[in-house]
């Protein structure tokens, strides 16, 4: 039982508790989780993701990403913000992602929002609430990773106000961890720093 400070994997580098319950999980902390993203479709599918995770464990998204992009036209904005209600039934029939229609409904709504944003926007929007790293403390455990900040409250009403759906603090604050903006790896992690 860990008592949330970084563990030793399989190869013996120390990585955060969470990430060594799967294979799956190592791979997306050591390769993903915290490095930054950027691009608007890169974006929106993080956040669709995000959407989809909320109430559910992320590897059962993670599992299931390969069927989420064939599902929604690899997150293209346009592509997504012209499915049609046949689109929207295909959705909510599709066993290879997660079949809630408030969240469906919104990943379409909300693509349909960005369809009338300006290339980089949205890019620009979320980057925009990155804290400054350097007043950040550095996590020692996971006790010390919160779930909402300051900043990820400021980004989700920023995201609401442009008229995006299922953008919740804590939604908001997974994709900034998700995407770089901040790092939440722990102090002793191989990947703390990484970027």
């Amino acid at each position: 039982m860990s008592d949330g400070t970084a563990l030793a994997g399989p190869d013996g580098a120390l990585r955060c508790p969470w990430a060594l319950s799967t294979a799956d999980y190592v791979t997306y902390h050591d390769e993903e989780w915290g490095r930054p993203v950027h691009g608007d479709e890169a974006l929106f599918e993080r956040l669709s993701l995000e959407a989809f995770q909320s109430g559910l464990s992320w590897i059962t998204i993670l599992r299931r990403r390969a069927g989420f992009r064939a599902a929604f036209a690899d997150f293209k904005i346009d592509a997504v913000a012209a499915f049609t209600d046949e689109d929207r039934n295909r959705l909510l029939a599709d066993a290879g992602i997660i079949r809630n229609r408030a969240k469906i409904d919104a990943t379409l709504a909300n693509a349909r929002v960005l369809a009338g944003w300006s290339p980089g926007e949205l890019d620009e929007l979320i980057w925009s609430h990155a804290p400054d790293a350097a007043t950040r403390a550095v996590p020692k455990t996971l006790a010390d990773v919160p779930a909402v900040t300051d900043e990820s409250t400021a980004l989700s009403k920023a995201l609401k106000k442009r008229g995006l759906r299922f953008v919740g603090p804590t939604t908001a604050y997974a994709l900034m961890q998700a995407c770089g903006l901040v790092d939440d790896h722990l102090a002793a992690c191989v990947s703390r720093g990484a970027v």
